[in-house]
């Protein structure tokens, strides 16, 4: 009975080895196209992006570190990106090149875009922006002002797509400080739709 059990054993050992051979070939087929799809899909999406957005280069500075074996050069770059309708970023990058230092930056500044609300051409209320030792004053203006600003404030203006408005730099002149200090306080305006959804009134009786 012994040598029975044995024949039958190895008899359906090569039976059950033929399935298991196919499943890895099947797999195996199906891989490349699984991945596939979402590569084509997303190279398409990363150049509309391109395409929609604009970037500018706000300041570029070189920076030397002193280490032991000497000095080491790198350059950081700050960069603004907008797309003219309403979202804009700024970001900063670092690298010994400075086309690479400003692309660094622009892919930064994507990741920190912000939604500006915009009434016609222009701000919905008077902010002021601070951050560190940079102020900088925003005042709503009529069609036709254009964009009175200069510096990082104006290249921000022009890349959130507002195009009359009225603004003063009180402290700081250092453009890092006066960017994030613009940024703060377009970070900070208010809709008019979405005050009055707050405050549960219409937008008639609150803006004016």
């Amino acid at each position: 009975m012994g040598e029975e059990e044995k024949k039958k054993e190895s008899k359906q050992a090569p039976v059950q080895e033929t399935p298991d051979k196919k499943t890895q070939e099947t797999e195996k087929k199906e891989k490349p196209f699984r991945h596939a799809r979402p590569t084509r899909f997303g190279r398409r999406s990363r150049e509309d992006e391109d395409v929609e957005f604009k970037d500018h280069v706000i300041s570029i500075r070189r920076v030397t570190k002193v280490v032991k074996g000497g000095k080491n050069l790198s350059f950081s770059a700050l960069v603004a990106v907008g797309n003219e309708k309403g979202l804009v970023g700024i970001g900063k990058g670092k690298a010994r090149e400075v086309p690479v230092a400003i692309s660094k930056a622009a892919q930064d500044a994507k990741k920190k875009l912000i939604e500006v609300p915009i009434l016609d051409t222009t701000i919905p209320h008077f902010i002021k922006g601070i951050h560190g030792g940079g102020e900088v004053v925003l005042r709503p203006a009529s069609k036709g002002t254009g964009v009175i600003a200069g510096g990082a404030v104006r290249i921000i203006m022009e890349l959130a797509g507002i195009k009359d408005i009225l603004t003063k730099s009180i402290r700081s002149n250092n453009p890092i400080s006066v960017a994030h200090a613009t940024i703060d306080g377009l970070k900070r305006l208010k809709s008019p739709e979405g005050v009055s959804k707050i405050r549960g009134k219409e937008k008639e009786s609150i803006w004016q």
